[in-house]
């Protein structure tokens, strides 16, 4: 069993939980995904691994309730458990490369931005975080229908060059999608090199 430490609600219908699961957070990298089953019977949900603690032992996932699954998974609190939480799953981001001095120095020569729609927002931290801890910095456009929709705030800006928050109604930050904001920075002159974009397709 694997029990959650933390269960907090981000926006409406996006929770957060910190998992204890130290095999996991000993060899996942951002990018990478687990796993998780509530119980027997559960269905497996993949979600991406948004934060980890090596140290604590922990895992941090962020999800959305969309069907049964889960729409249950919301309804735990800290102290219950999960049945099945098994990773680390998938490639590691492309930019993580396990402290190669030269692939450092060839990132930090490349304008980067990530741009980020929704619950998009999550698998964007990890890599950008990263990024920070190897001298690297990223621009950052997170994107969401309204202000109480944005996640991580926070946690990005800490992380972030440059953080531009984006809501479809203007009610904070730029007024429009993240699309657009990205046109707007390259008329103003800025170059990037790569762009990493997660989120809606419509995105």
């Amino acid at each position: 069993m694997y029990k959650i430490l933390k269960a907090e609600t981000l926006a409406a219908k996006i929770h957060l939980m910190v998992v204890h699961a130290p095999r996991v957070a000993s060899h996942c990298q951002p990018g990478q995904f687990i796993i998780v089953k509530l119980d027997e019977k559960g269905e497996r949900i993949p979600l991406t691994i948004c934060d980890y603690d090596r140290e604590e032992g922990t895992v941090t996932i962020v999800f959305q309730e969309i069907g049964v699954s889960t729409i249950k998974m919301a309804e735990l609190k800290a102290g219950d458990s999960f049945r099945d939480f098994v990773g680390p799953l998938g490639c590691p981001s492309e930019f993580v490369h396990e402290d190669i001095a030269e692939d450092i120095e060839e990132l930090k020569k490349k304008k980067m931005v990530f741009v980020a729609g929704g619950v998009g927002t999550a698998p964007v931290y990890p890599q950008v975080k990263w990024l920070k801890a190897h001298g690297i910095d990223a621009d950052v456009i997170v994107g969401a229908k309204t202000k109480d929709m944005l996640i991580l705030e926070d946690q990005m800006e800490a992380v972030a060059g440059n953080y531009y928050p984006c809501t479809d109604d203007g009610s904070y930050g730029h007024a429009g999608m993240v699309t657009t904001m990205v046109e707007e920075l390259v008329n103003n002159g800025n170059k990037y090199d790569v762009c990493v974009a997660i989120g809606p397709m419509i995105m």
